[in-house]
């Protein structure tokens, strides 16, 4: 008998930018790669979609998110935990830089 692989799970940490629908948030993931030719660091950042169960999330929360089955038309990403809370003075900076 084999033992089954346990499959390995894509999770990425972004800033919760905003809660627009019941269950799910929008998770902004910024990332820095190095050009491999130029070796000149580049800064990208995508927004996900991802589910929050319980709905816990605040905007401004840190949280990790991880690769999941189709839950809806573009959401692939679940909340796996909550890593840091936000105050309401990095809320209301959040909508400042947003709008």
């Amino acid at each position: 008998m084999e033992a089954k692989q346990k499959k390995r799970v894509t999770t990425k940490v972004g800033t919760v930018v905003a809660r627009n629908s019941a269950k799910t948030v929008k998770v902004l993931v910024k990332t820095l790669e190095k050009h491999p030719l130029y070796k000149k660091t580049i800064r990208s950042k995508k927004i996900f979609l991802a589910h929050d169960e319980q709905e816990k999330c605040q905007i401004g929360d840190v949280v990790r998110i991880a690769e999941t089955r189709p839950i809806s038309k573009l959401k692939r990403w679940r909340v796996a935990e909550i890593i840091g809370l936000t105050s309401k003075e990095i809320e209301s900076e959040i909508k400042d830089e947003l709008s």
